[in-house]
């Protein structure tokens, strides 16, 4: 199985902590944020991941290598400008398989990727978004499910959701068609894309997520660890 880390963003809400480094390289009890979640992919059964870097991206490179010390195959695309999350990934696209997984470079998850790839099986859609009833704990929720599918998606705060985007989708590669070449395209444009033709089914996971992208969310990820 493959994951896209999308690991190209600022990282600006962390102030001086990404200054001269990028999110992924943030050490937490004395290891990088990397270490944390390329071993939680190698113990999910994933094989290969793509990472697709912007700022400050060759110093994770660096550090990780060819990824044999995780025992996974990684490879590299690099942003000369800023493409979105979306845009990212079509810039990757010599390196995709016929489906991918994708997940942000600040994201913690607990998922069962072979489970989930059975849902794309099933529902025999372009995509599947990982869903949680997060009743707005965690952060806004901005998802509405209905018989299986995702019926609605919005980054803007709507009321009566309870259920947030997890952090982790499924693709076929098809799906890359949607999204232009070397321009800035947004995912939450390509899940209304998927939503309106019918193509992006959920899949609901049980166990809350973390992420590091915050001051508040770096501070439970490390009391959590």
């Amino acid at each position: 199985m493959q994951v896209v880390i999308i690991a190209g963003g600022l990282g600006t809400r962390l102030g001086q902590l990404t200054a001269n480094q990028p999110k992924s390289m943030i050490q937490i009890l004395g290891k990088p944020f990397i270490d944390y979640q390329l071993d939680l992919l190698k113990k999910g059964s994933v094989t290969d991941v793509v990472l697709c870097l912007g700022h400050q991206g060759q110093q994770i490179a660096d550090y990780c290598m060819d990824g044999r010390k995780y025992g996974l195959n990684l490879k590299y695309s690099f942003e000369n400008k800023l493409l979105d999350t979306a845009g990212a990934i079509k810039l990757a696209e010599p390196m995709l398989k016929d489906y991918f997984f994708t997940l942000y470079g600040d994201s913690y998850v607990f998922i069962d990727f072979q489970d989930m790839l059975s849902t794309l099986g099933k529902k025999n859609t372009l995509g599947v978004m990982s869903v949680y009833q997060n009743h707005d704990q965690f952060d806004k929720s901005n998802t509405a499910v209905a018989n299986g599918m995702v019926s609605f998606y919005s980054k803007e705060k709507r009321d009566n959701l309870k259920y947030i985007d997890y952090g982790v989708n499924l693709f076929r590669k098809d799906v890359l068609r949607l999204i232009p070449e070397a321009e800035p395209y947004s995912m939450v444009t390509v899940f209304n894309q998927l939503i309106e033709r019918h193509q992006l089914a959920a899949y609901e996971v049980k166990k809350r997520f973390y992420e590091i992208g915050s001051i508040k969310g770096l501070t439970e990820f490390t009391v959590r660890v």
